[in-house]
């Protein structure tokens, strides 16, 4: 089969390696000019699937009203304008709130962590098969808590992880200075942990980009540089998909200059943009941006810095090493597809992770601010929300349409196994696991069985 996969994420790159390798011809599609370069170009680089816990919880309607107000805020939510795309906001705000209870909860943590270890062994076979170094450290991840009240609920959250066979344990403070020494000059703040030791962490554009090179060695297709204009539909099923190279003005060219792209599949993993290119052909999903950043520091004390990655619960944000740099990301703003980092906002919210470090690490990094000297590479992308924090991949109603989107926080973590997946259901197969497939009903309706 010819297939078109629009995007070239981790997502979209997972794709076209699992297609390529069952003897798919792959086309790939980005506006940038490499894979990789916006939402998988500086995220956590934590492969955390004993960590993918839903946003939406009993807690967070509370939550996200006290920290409505707050620059700094974890999860930051800024009600725009109900008209328009800030429609699309206040939709997907009341199916979230609809997610926050009990039931809900463990029903999602039980779709991740099938995803999340089914994705685990992927990401590990395609390691084996290709080599790709990507500063992968196999230390496990820690999360340590700052809080008690917080911390008494660790065991619950724990205990939910092992139900589903994530062998995730709560540790006391002694015990995980043990597991990371690094975290000692912290240590009066900590009140306990937890930790799994079958999580790791890596850099996800490295991986990315290298795996990407690698298709195209084996002949994939990469049209870099190139905007996707529209999915162009013939009765109920796309004809083709119209892209133009960028820097070419629409007022320059002709309608027919254009490329059309024709496929027997066409794959969306065009992450938070995924939304409206489905919408425009009638597929209404509910995926949202939520602006996540990070900052990548260079490390002035390396034989202190950690080798676990770790999640600090108090500011709800990740720690990783990457070779000799220290990335630190956090924080989901809720409020449109805005990439600015030069607002007030922006700002303040960079601005925390830099003093977190600073406090949790003193002195390891170099946290200098630029108008201080230093070079704290701030960052921010889109992670593309699903109220669940359930991803949608599968087959649309539209023939030829399938999505591969809404992996929200995850998409390093699902990357791999979501890209195989997908090919697996393009080639007829059925993936080995309990996950509810968009388009195959019955296996969203009976968790023991997969898309067939």
């Amino acid at each position: 089969m010819k297939v078109v996969v629009l995007g070239a994420g981790i997502i979209g790159v997972s794709t076209a390696w699992h297609l390529l390798e069952r003897g798919h011809e792959v086309t790939v599609v980005d506006r940038q000019l490499d894979a990789a370069l916006e939402t998988s170009f500086a995220n956590a680089a934590q492969i955390s699937v004993s960590y993918c816990e839903p946003w939406a919880n009993r807690d967070a309607p509370l939550k996200a009203l006290k920290w409505m107000f707050r620059d700094d805020a974890p999860l930051l939510f800024r009600p725009r304008v109900p008209f328009g795309e800030g429609w699309q906001q206040w939709r997907w705000g009341l199916q979230f709130l609809a997610q926050c209870n009990d039931a809900a909860f463990e029903r999602n943590v039980q779709q991740l962590v099938a995803l999340g270890a089914y994705s685990h062994a992927a990401l590990k076979d395609v390691v084996q098969a290709t080599g790709i170094d990507y500063h992968r450290l196999e230390r496990g991840i820690a999360h340590y808590y700052t809080e008690q009240k917080s911390f008494d609920t660790a065991g619950d959250a724990a205990a939910l992880m092992r139900k589903y066979g994530v062998a995730r344990r709560v540790v006391s403070t002694a015990e995980l200075l043990k597991i990371e020494p690094a975290f000692s000059q912290f240590a009066d703040r900590i009140v306990g942990g937890t930790y799994t030791a079958s999580d790791e962490s890596g850099d996800a554009r490295v991986f990315t980009q290298s795996l990407a090179r690698r298709c195209a060695e084996r002949g994939v297709e990469f049209l870099y540089n190139h905007d996707v204009l529209r999915l162009e539909k013939t009765g109920n099923a796309i004809e083709s998909v119209a892209i133009r190279a960028r820097g070419t003005s629409a007022s320059s060219i002709k309608d027919a200059q254009l490329t059309h792209l024709k496929a027997d599949a066409v794959v969306v993993a065009c992450g938070s943009y995924s939304a409206p290119l489905l919408r425009s052909v009638g597929v209404d999903l509910p995926i949202y941006p939520g602006k996540g950043y990070s900052a990548t520091f260079k490390l002035r004390k390396p034989e202190l810095a950690p080798f676990v990655s770790t999640i600090d619960d108090e500011v709800k944000c990740a720690i990783s090493r990457l070779g000799n740099e220290l990335r630190v990301a956090g924080t989901i703003e809720v409020g449109g597809y805005d990439l600015s980092l030069d607002t007030p906002l922006a700002k303040a919210r960079c601005r925390m992770l830099a003093q977190r470090i600073e406090q949790v690490l003193p002195g390891v990094c170099d946290t200098r601010l630029e108008e201080e000297g230093g070079q704290p590479n701030f960052w921010c992308g889109l992670r593309p929300a699903t109220p669940t924090n359930i991803p949608y991949i599968g087959k649309t109603r539209v023939g030829r349409l399938w999505v591969n989107a809404g992996h929200g926080t995850l998409g390093w973590t699902h990357g791999a196994g979501s890209g195989k997946a997908m090919a697996e259901l393009i080639s007829g197969e059925a993936p080995s696991m309990a996950f509810g497939f968009y388009g195959y009903e019955h296996s969203r309706r009976q968790p023991g069985l997969s898309a067939a």
